[in-house]
C-alpha cells in the first residue's frame, strides 16, 4: 500500500528505528518478543571511577613487583616485561591524573556559574 507515494512498509521501518533509537538513549533494551522495553543495568559513576582507580592501581601494583623480581635476579623476568610493565603503569596514571585535572577544571567552571 502507498501513501503519498510512499510505502508504507517503509514508513513503518523508519518508526521502528526510531523506537529503537529512542530507546537505546533512555539505556533501555526493546524487548521485540514483549513488545516492552526492559532497562539495562545502569553504570554509576562512582563506580566507574572506583573502578578504574582499582584497575591503576593493581598495574601499578603488577608492575612493581614485577621490578622487584628482576632486582632480585629472578630469570623468568626480562628487563624489556619490566619496563613494559612500568610504562603501562606511568601511562594509566597520568591518564587517571588527567581525568582528574578535568573533573576539578568541570567542578571549578560549574562553581563560578551565575545563577
Amino acid at each position: 500500500m502507498s501513501i503519498g507515494g510512499i510505502d508504507k512498509s517503509r514508513i513503518d521501518a523508519m518508526v521502528a528505528q526510531l523506537r529503537a533509537a529512542a530507546a537505546k538513549m533512555e539505556n533501555v533494551t526493546p524487548n521485540p518478543i514483549a513488545g516492552n522495553a526492559s532497562p539495562t543495568p545502569k553504570l554509576d559513576f562512582a563506580d566507574a571511577l572506583k573502578s578504574s582507580l582499582e584497575q591503576v592501581s593493581a598495574a601499578q601494583s603488577a608492575s612493581q613487583a614485577l621490578g622487584k623480581r628482576f632486582a632480585m635476579g629472578d630469570d623468568s623476568v626480562n628487563m624489556s616485561d619490566m619496563m613494559i610493565s612500568m610504562q603501562k603503569a606511568s601511562i594509566s596514571f597520568q591518564a587517571t591524573v588527567q581525568v582528574r585535572n578535568k573533573l576539578i577544571s568541570a567542578y571549578q567552571d560549574i562553581m563560578n556559574m551565575q545563577i
